[in-house]
């Protein structure tokens, strides 16, 4: 049947009818009073959302555009930095940052293990020239379903001193409590495409007072992702460039849905998919990537066993239940599959997807356990929760 696709990946993700019929209305122009009006209550509702007094910047542009920009903002050529790796992302920080010419010192951990704070504190506390400039690093690691302890790692960057604390929360911002005025943190990058329940096309960039003082000397290369001239356009409500407005339409729609749902009912609800998830999955003895004392609340990534192909569980799942499932990347290519439960996601979707994954894996000859067991361990946290 056309037009039943279920989007199960952590991006882009679902998005609610209010918001696909604000994308179909006319542009208007974004010189406009009527788009000033637009961006003074997306800017306020951002603030909001990320719990920030900070300018909260909006960038056309993908996640990535966010992280780079965060690079080359803030730092200069040469500028010794700590990047923590534990997945694809992770390794893409890494990657921006030797592109611009930083001195990047790598703290890594296995695909599927978080990253351990300690490491970053020796790191810190050995540092007595106070060389290092930033701490770089993913908060949710889309790639592998893994939560890094951000909190902590910040907590030992604050002890530092000096460094930045720049932070990739693409698949956390929205639905994992991130308080940014709370815990200080300096550079926080995200994408329209997940949380946020709007396509992609948008980043997103908060900025505290310590970076932006890093800013005056910032010597890297710079133009459409110059932040300064970002925070000048938004004191008058305005963009520097032409924003995708229709993005506008959309983004205002959603996140006055997010601010009537209320910030602790979203964190909850997405902590109540995670548990979902992974109550299913135990149930059905598929072995999970990410340990339970790290999940991230967007996406869970299972490492099926060897009779089950995790790519052949994707196709039955696409073909035969139009339910897309995202798969694994680099050397987990083929190994894993990922369940996306970010942004307009509700029980009823997950036990739907549930189902349709045993219906597959039985399919598949699966028979590592009885039938219907994930869902009647998820229903059972669902009511419970």
């Amino acid at each position: 049947m056309d037009d039943k696709l279920m989007l199960m990946i952590p991006g882009p993700t679902p998005v609610p009818e209010k918001a696909l019929l604000a994308l179909a209305k006319h542009p208007i122009g974004h010189r406009s009073g009527d788009f000033s009006q637009i961006m003074a209550e997306v800017t306020e509702n951002l603030k909001w959302l990320h719990q920030t007094q900070n300018d909260v910047l909006i960038l056309t542009g993908s996640g990535t555009a966010a992280m780079e920009a965060g690079i080359i903002n803030f730092l200069k050529r040469g500028d010794r930095v700590l990047c923590g790796c534990n997945g694809k992302f992770g390794d893409r920080w890494a990657e921006i940052s030797k592109a611009y010419g930083l001195n990047v010192e790598i703290i890594s951990a296995e695909w599927g293990a978080p990253l351990d704070p300690e490491q970053f504190r020796e790191r810190l506390e050995a540092d007595a020239e106070k060389e290092i400039k930033a701490v770089i690093l993913t908060h949710s690691e889309t790639s592998t379903g893994v939560l890094n302890d951000l909190e902590t790692i910040n907590r030992h960057v604050k002890a530092h001193g000096e460094a930045l604390i720049i932070v990739d929360a693409v698949t956390s911002l929205g639905a994992t409590h991130l308080p940014i005025d709370e815990w200080g943190l300096d550079v926080v990058g995200s994408g329209s495409q997940k949380g946020y329940m709007i396509p992609p096309g948008l980043g997103f960039v908060s900025v505290s007072p310590k970076a932006w003082e890093a800013y005056k000397t910032a010597d890297l290369p710079r133009y459409y992702l110059d932040l300064g001239p970002y925070r000048k356009s938004a004191t008058k409500n305005s963009n520097p460039f032409t924003p995708p407005v229709n993005l506008f339409y959309a983004l205002q729609v959603t996140l006055q849905m997010m601010k009537a749902e209320g910030l602790e009912n979203i964190f909850a609800r997405h902590q109540r998919m995670t548990q979902i998830t992974r109550a299913a999955l135990k149930a059905m003895n598929l072995p999970l990537l990410a340990p339970d004392e790290a999940p991230s609340n967007a996406v869970t990534a299972v490492r099926p066993p060897e009779s089950l192909d995790a790519e052949r569980v994707r196709s039955v799942m696409r073909k035969k239940f139009d339910i897309a499932l995202a798969g694994g990347q680099d050397h987990l290519k083929g190994k894993i599959f990922r369940i996306g439960h970010l942004g307009f996601v509700c029980d009823r979707d997950l036990l739907c997807a549930i189902a349709a994954l045993e219906s597959t894996v039985r399919e598949l000859g699966y028979e590592g356990a009885a039938p219907g067991a994930g869902l009647n361990a998820a229903n059972k946290v669902a009511i419970a929760s």
